[in-house]
């Protein structure tokens, strides 16, 4: 994703290893009335974030006039390398950013409880499941987070289909690529798995077209089969669209933030599995192409068997770190990140789907018309279910996929072993 940071990572894991970020005026934790409030994140260095911050701190400060608060921007690509020398050390950031899903659950003992904060909220926000576990929950949502699959409907009218009609099969969807390849020169998908984030994209935005709905509900429950015929199938075809040349070239060397996403906006692939908050969405592709030219799509069915359903969870959200010097303190400026005018001008800027459902995204255009809408009827992502192990795994699986390296077989062998050892 965008780096932002001023430090150098050198710096912040010095930091967090040796004094501690808990607090700006001293080393050691922090927290309490008249001290300072650390956030850790990877949003805060964004221009588009800064109305949503401004908001948030100004709804804190009515509260605790007494407590600075200051946010430090990591660099994506290292956070949680960073995140996870603090938790190591015992010492760091009062407040941290989290994806939900592995990325939490896996740091949960590093972290405070937020249920008997967070209870008035629970009515106005969506998206709690991804920030919980055991029952309790460890990070209130700021966004709603999906893998809508995006088309390019300039290209569709190029290549003579119905922009308004796109394939609701798997079958006709290939034919339909063919058409827009022959008559457009564009790849049927943009991928980009340099980082093996695209088989996590592609797991979630394809699963629902292949999956039966019994076999998809027990996935997010834990009763993973990974021998089903079904599960297999999922990797087959990330397999099979890769040898019939419906991706890029290069896939392996492509990042999925920015390379990836350049490709649709640009129009040389007529498909993209992005993301419907905040970064590779619809506002974003909206900035280079006609909004109304932006497409959402269903996935098309693979297994007749199958219901295609939109995959979204919690996206974002804030965490209190058990180190805090006064808990509630922390936990009231969560609060503050997911209040209502905070995420309203989250929306506005960065074009979030905030967890706040009462906000009025009408305003959006059709692409995220259609994803609100799909959200009635969406079920939770499939590779969101799975620990970070997991899915650094998988992600290293589906580059040998691509390569040849590796068999399917082999792949969801390697990959149950993982699972099951949760």
């Amino acid at each position: 994703m965008k780096q932002r940071a001023p430090w150098s990572a050198a710096v912040v894991l010095g930091l967090a290893l040796a004094s501690g970020c808990g607090s700006a005026a001293a080393p050691g934790p922090s927290g309490g009335s008249g001290d300072a409030l650390v956030v850790w994140d990877w949003k805060s260095g964004d221009a588009d974030a800064a109305a949503y911050l401004d908001k948030a701190k100004a709804d804190f400060a009515t509260r605790h006039p007494d407590v600075d608060v200051e946010f430090v921007a990591q660099p994506f690509d290292q956070y949680y390398t960073l995140l996870g020398a603090a938790i190591q050390a015992g010492r760091g950031p009062d407040v941290m950013l989290f994806n939900g899903g592995g990325q939490l659950r896996d740091r949960v003992d590093a972290l405070v409880p937020l249920d008997e904060y967070v209870d008035q909220d629970r009515q106005r926000l969506s998206g709690w499941e991804a920030f919980t576990r055991d029952g309790k929950t460890y990070a209130s949502p700021v966004t709603l987070q999906g893998h809508p699959l995006y088309y390019n409907k300039a290209l569709y009218e190029q290549a003579g289909l119905d922009p308004e009609a796109p394939a609701d099969t798997w079958d006709d969807f290939v034919g339909d690529c063919g058409a827009i390849a022959g008559r457009t020169g564009a790849t049927c998908f943009g991928v980009g798995n340099k980082e093996g984030i695209g088989i996590q994209f592609f797991l979630s935005a394809m699963g629902s077209a292949v999956l039966t709905p019994a076999e998809y509900d027990d996935w997010i429950a834990g009763k993973r089969n990974w021998s089903s015929p079904d599960v297999k199938r999922i990797f087959e075809l990330w397999e099979q669209v890769g040898d019939a040349g419906l991706n890029n070239d290069g896939i392996n060397s492509t990042a999925m933030f920015n390379d990836a996403f350049a490709l649709f906006q640009s129009g040389k692939a007529a498909h993209v599995i992005g993301l419907m908050s905040d970064i590779g969405h619809w506002k974003d592709f909206a900035e280079f192409l006609d909004r109304d030219d932006v497409g959402v799509m269903a996935a098309p069915v693979v297994n007749p068997a199958a219901t295609p359903s939109l995959p979204y969870d919690g996206g974002i959200g804030y965490a209190v770190a058990k180190w805090t010097r006064d808990p509630e303190v922390a936990a009231d400026l969560v609060r503050s990140l997911t209040s209502s005018e905070a995420l309203k001008a989250f929306h506005a800027d960065a074009g979030a789907i905030a967890s706040d459902t009462t906000i009025d995204v009408s305003a959006g255009g059709p692409a995220v018309t259609a994803i609100t809408a799909a959200i009635r009827t969406g079920k939770p992502a499939l590779h969101v279910a799975l620990s970070s192990r997991t899915l650094d795994l998988m992600g290293r699986l589906s580059q040998q996929l691509v390569s040849g390296s590796a068999t399917v077989d082999e792949a969801v062998a390697q990959l149950a072993v993982s699972d099951a050892a949760g």
